[in-house]
């Protein structure tokens, strides 16, 4: 039961990022009442919509994806967005309670679900309006960057010294790991020069500075080595997307293409699957 209230709440919320989405201008503040409030409207035939057209998820299907007024489609990134926010509130905690073993963190498990799953709500925002404005408002980064005080604040408070990684042991490898606040305020800072070198030396035309400007609170959420993991699969997974959308005439070389969501998705697999992959790797080499 408590996993179904979880995922009913975070599809709830995916609603609610559909809204900010999609009613954001990029001049505006992202959560301007005046621009997020109101009744929802169809967008192609402006009929207010009642609310039994607007339940999460169950509207769409029994809709069949169209407006039940004009019979427009419904573009399926609504249901996208729901179900991946109702998803990331049930396998956070998921994620903590059976796969992600911290000696002593006690009830603090329940604490940490809540800071992650805050987190990556933000990171779904941030690339769903990336992928719709090409830009990254500077309210997510800062709410992303509160979001990784608070959780550095909560590994020194509760685990001390250590410095869980969601690499696990292999974590080790890369060093770095003795103190929780100088691992993941340096990773912040590393990811955030390094994008701002890539910014310089491309004079802009080959990262923005949104990216330089999300970089720094991810650092500093994940710590080192995870951000580093994180960079290079967003890289290699961005520039086979890209080869991709030139190959089929979708995009050409100097088109530009956004890239908070490959640092998102990035994020995202090392949180669920990072100790995983390197398991699989290492057993794969023989090691």
């Amino acid at each position: 039961m408590l996993w179904i209230i979880l995922f009913v709440f975070g599809v709830a919320i995916g609603s609610f990022l559909n809204v900010v989405a999609l009613r954001y201008g990029g001049e505006n503040f992202l959560f301007d009442p005046k621009v997020i409030g109101g009744r929802s409207r169809c967008p192609a035939c402006k009929t207010t919509l009642r609310w039994f057209e607007l339940i999460p998820l169950v509207s769409f299907v029994i809709q069949r994806g169209r407006c039940r007024h004009c019979r427009a489609k419904i573009s399926v990134r609504y249901p996208i967005a729901e179900l991946l926010s109702g998803i990331i509130f049930v396998a956070v905690p998921w994620r903590f309670s059976y796969a992600l073993t911290i000696a002593g963190a006690g009830g603090s498990l329940a604490w940490l679900s809540a800071i992650w799953i805050a987190a990556l709500e933000i990171l779904l925002l941030i690339a769903y309006i990336d992928i719709l404005l090409g830009i990254i408002p500077d309210e997510l980064n800062i709410a992303l960057l509160i979001v990784a005080l608070i959780e550095i604040f909560s590994l020194a408070k509760f685990f001390g010294i250590g410095n869980p990684s969601f690499f696990g042991d292999y974590a080790a490898i890369f060093g770095g790991q003795a103190n929780v606040w100088i691992n993941h305020i340096a990773a912040g800072v590393a990811a955030a020069a390094f994008f701002g070198a890539l910014v310089a030396v491309t004079r802009g035309r080959g990262m923005g500075m949104g990216d330089v400007k999300l970089v720094l609170p991810l650092g500093l959420l994940f710590g080192w080595p995870d951000i580093l993991v994180i960079t290079m699969f967003s890289f290699i997974v961005g520039g086979l997307f890209g080869i991709i959308l030139v190959a089929r005439g979708r995009k050409t070389m100097k088109s530009p293409v956004p890239f908070a969501p490959f640092l998102v998705a990035g994020a995202a697999v090392a949180f669920f699957w990072g100790s995983a992959i390197f398991g699989w790797y290492f057993h794969l080499i023989g090691v």
